[in-house]
């Protein structure tokens, strides 16, 4: 990731955080860049193996993608 790539990075958790329990990205534990797309994945896997939600998908434009949310029920 680039400068800019990273300041957005930052915008978008700031912004997150500011929502409290309501933001997307509680709960993740690793965050990957995905270039083709602009932007962040914010995966809740705990053992990057099983997993009972699909991540969060923010862009670069801070533009919810996909908020996530169990993958069963």
């Amino acid at each position: 990731m680039g400068t800019k790539e990273l300041q957005a990075l930052v915008e978008v958790l700031q912004k997150q955080l500011a929502l409290g329990h309501d933001g997307h990205v509680i709960g993740s534990w690793t965050i990957q860049y995905d270039k083709e797309r602009s932007a962040f994945t914010f995966n809740k896997c705990e053992d990057g193996v099983y997993c009972e939600e699909r991540p969060a998908v923010i862009g670069l434009d801070h533009a919810v993608l996909d908020k996530g949310g169990p993958l069963f029920g």
